[in-house]
């Protein structure tokens, strides 16, 4: 089969030729329906050897809808023909975190000697920008039924990362909520929509990208711009900000953000680009604020924005291509070409796909 492979820790990745996995124990065989990707898959490629405790060749793609084809000698069989999306985070099902419900915090995900241990699917086990994969078990599939694939794979990680983030916020999000939402990409656009159907009453998008612009405003963002200064200085007169939601995730955005903050504001950093910033009581910081940095989604996350977008409510905006681009692909993604998130079919370029921006075409 076809297959999106890194091959050495700061390279690009390669396709490559490889054979079609074996469904063992509990395992469940899928064929891919669609992949999305993701800037933290640019991450893994970029890392140097030793920070990532997975083993090369990696077969990437943590976003992956399909269906359930093979199941090994122990595993339940009553899914098989059954169409899914994969939660990504593959946890260990027996620690507190998980009895909670908080697969995303098992606490099995802890550093390796200093390295960042297997989550799941494209971030240390085999992924999905292949024609198939396997899974451990039936808990990491949720059932998408008639969704189209191409909408629900980016659930996986954009979807369910953004319902955990924002809906944990959720105790501010009234009418009277000032919302700044930070870096409109594949998981910011999908921010802006939650905030809206969560309640907030002003929702501001902040991008320096025409396109990511026009997107938050498809989403429901009440007010655009094109810098986090021209929001700041915007949303005074609305008396501050009560959440940011930082997508980016850099030292400027951070610290911006942070100082636009009402009492008793949250900064709630969702981006990797590698900011910090300073917090300390009587510093200059709005009194009671609070700074978080969720981490993906549980499986009910999960099962939440699927009931989202197969209501129709929340569907991400897409862009297609085929399995062999998958290169020229993520040099877009590395370049913020491409607005909402890109999804991989497991198609050839030589091949008929669906049209583009295939969320915009369900929306209509």
């Amino acid at each position: 089969m076809l297959a999106v492979q890194l091959l050495e820790w700061g390279s690009a990745p390669e396709l490559r030729d490889i054979p079609v996995p074996e469904p063992t124990g509990e395992q469940l065989l899928l064929e891919v329906t669609a992949a999305g990707l993701c800037r933290s898959d640019l991450s893994v490629c970029d890392a140097p050897a030793g920070r990532f405790d997975y083993p090369l060749p990696l077969t990437l793609g943590h976003e992956v809808a399909g269906r359930v084809v093979g199941a090994g000698p122990d595993a339940d069989g009553s899914t098989v023909g059954s169409s899914v999306v994969v939660h990504g985070v593959w946890s260990c099902r027996t620690c507190r975190n998980c009895r909670r419900g908080r697969e995303n915090y098992c606490l099995a995900l802890r550093l390796v000697d200093g390295r960042l241990a297997v989550i799941g699917n494209g971030l240390g086990a085999p992924g999905g920008l292949a024609e198939y994969m396997v899974v451990p078990h039936g808990g990491v599939l949720v059932d998408t039924g008639s969704l189209a694939p191409e909408l629900a794979a980016p659930l996986a990680d954009a979807g369910a990362t953004v319902h955990h983030a924002v809906s944990g916020q959720a105790d501010l999000l009234d009418s009277n909520a000032v919302v700044v939402i930070v870096g409109v990409g594949g998981l910011g656009h999908l921010a802006v929509r939650m905030a809206s159907l969560l309640g907030a009453g002003h929702v501001v998008a902040v991008d320096p990208r025409d396109a990511a612009r026009r997107s938050a405003t498809t989403m429901g963002a009440t007010a655009v711009y094109s810098s986090l200064a021209d929001a700041a200085s915007a949303t005074r007169d609305l008396g501050g900000v009560d959440v940011v939601f930082d997508f980016v995730g850099s030292d400027d955005t951070m610290a911006e953000g942070l100082a636009t903050l009402v009492p008793g504001g949250r900064l709630v950093v969702v981006g990797g680009a590698g900011g910090s910033v300073s917090v300390a009581k009587n510093r200059g910081i709005a009194a009671g604020w609070q700074v978080s940095a969720p981490f993906w989604g549980s499986r009910a996350d999960l099962v939440e924005v699927v009931a989202l977008a197969e209501s129709g409510a929340l569907l991400p905006e897409v862009t297609t291509r085929p399995l062999d681009e998958a290169i020229d692909a993520y040099a877009r993604l590395r370049a913020g070409e491409d607005a909402g998130r890109t999804v991989l079919l497991p198609t050839t370029s030589d091949e008929p796909t669906p049209e583009r921006d295939a969320g915009k075409d369900h929306r209509q």
